[in-house]
């Protein structure tokens, strides 16, 4: 297996890696905002308000993304296996 062949399975994991945690990192990203927001007009300055919300709101993103993201972890296995049969 060459440099560039590695190169290029490193490169496809980690597209994989960012896509699969994207869509959980924007939601914990969005709640937070809206709760900071919430924080800031209402001048509650509570610590443990934002974790509740926040863990909920990416429990189920991480249920309604998994079945894509079984199917993009398939196929990036996928693509390794056919690497792996084609010898590089």
């Amino acid at each position: 297996m060459s440099g560039a062949a590695t190169l290029d399975i490193a490169t496809s994991g980690i597209w994989t890696l960012i896509i699969l945690a994207a869509p959980m990192m924007i939601v914990g990203l969005v709640v937070g905002v809206v709760i900071a927001l919430f924080q800031a007009l209402t001048q509650i300055q509570e610590m443990t308000l934002v974790f509740v919300p926040k863990i909920i709101a990416i429990f189920v993103t991480l249920l309604l993304a998994l079945p894509f993201m079984g199917a993009t972890m398939a196929a990036y296995m996928d693509q390794i296996v056919d690497m792996i049969i084609v010898g590089g």
